[in-house]
C-alpha cells in the first residue's frame, strides 16, 4: 500500500490518512528477527519514516479518544488554518454565500472561528496544535 507522508505543517489532515499511513509504515517495518533476510533489510530502513510512524502513533493516541468518527474520517485542522476552515464551513452549511461581498466582507472571521473552537479539542502533533472533534 502506497501512502503519502503526513506532516505537522499540513493545514488539514484526515484521520483515515493517518490510519492508512500508520498501517503502511508498520507493514514496512515489520521484521522477523529470526529471519536473516529480514534482519539485513533493517539496514535499509528510512529512519525519517520510523520517526514519522512514532509521531503519527502518538497523535492517534491523543486524538482518537476525542473523535468518535476517527475510523470513518475525523478532520484535524492546523491552528494557523482554522479561520479559513471556519469560513469554508460557513459556506458549506449555507450560513453565508461564497460569492457575495456583503455581508462576508463585514464578518469578523477570527471571532467566528474563536466561537467555533468551543466545539473542538486541541491536540499536539509534534509541536503543532490541531483542532479535532
Amino acid at each position: 500500500m502506497t501512502t503519502t507522508a503526513i506532516s505537522n505543517s499540513d493545514p488539514i489532515i484526515d484521520s483515515r490518512d493517518i490510519i492508512a499511513r500508520i498501517e503502511a509504515l508498520r507493514e514496512e517495518f515489520t521484521v522477523d528477527l529470526e529471519d536473516a533476510d529480514d534482519v539485513k533489510r533493517m539496514a535499509d530502513f528510512d529512519f525519517e519514516e520510523v520517526r514519522e510512524l512514532s509521531k503519527l502513533m502518538v497523535l492517534q493516541d491523543e486524538a482518537q479518544p476525542y473523535c468518535p468518527d476517527w475510523r470513518y474520517g475525523a478532520v484535524l485542522i492546523h491552528e494557523d488554518h482554522f479561520v479559513e476552515y471556519a469560513k469554508q464551513l460557513a459556506e458549506d452549511i449555507g450560513a453565508v454565500v461564497a460569492d457575495t461581498k456583503w455581508p462576508n466582507n463585514c464578518i469578523d472571521w477570527e471571532a467566528a472561528a474563536d466561537e467555533l473552537k468551543v466545539d473542538y479539542t486541541t491536540v499536539d502533533f509534534d509541536g503543532e496544535i490541531y483542532y479535532v472533534r
